[in-house]
């Protein structure tokens, strides 16, 4: 057995191919992420991984949606999304396979 905790781990991250890491994979990356309302993060997209986004508990955005506790959303390679915590909310977070270096910042012309 391992005890640890998720704040012994990045941004929640703790399945993965990544350091520190609780089992480290390719094959999956898993995270539980904490965020207060009004936290926002940039639009990406992944080009290799599915990404699925939990909701545990509050409400979030994601490309103008809007997910309440138990809502799954399903997010495709190549397809960006952004996120914003409309109250404090916890997600569960899992990207298939583990791909590192694998986020790319959606680019908006002016």
């Amino acid at each position: 057995m391992n005890k640890s905790n998720l704040d012994d781990y990045i941004r929640g991250w703790f399945v993965g191919g990544f350091k520190p890491t609780l089992f480290n994979t390719t094959d999956v990356e898993v995270a539980i992420q904490k965020f207060k309302k009004g936290d926002k993060e940039a639009s990406h997209c992944h080009k290799i991984a599915t990404e699925i986004t939990v909701i545990i508990s509050g409400k979030a955005m994601m490309n103008k949606i809007i997910l309440e506790e138990g809502d799954i959303l399903k997010i495709e390679p190549g397809e960006y999304t952004n996120f914003e915590a409309l109250e404090d909310t916890v997600t569960a977070v899992v990207k298939l396979p583990g791909a590192l270096n694998d986020k790319y910042l959606e680019v908006v012309e002016c």
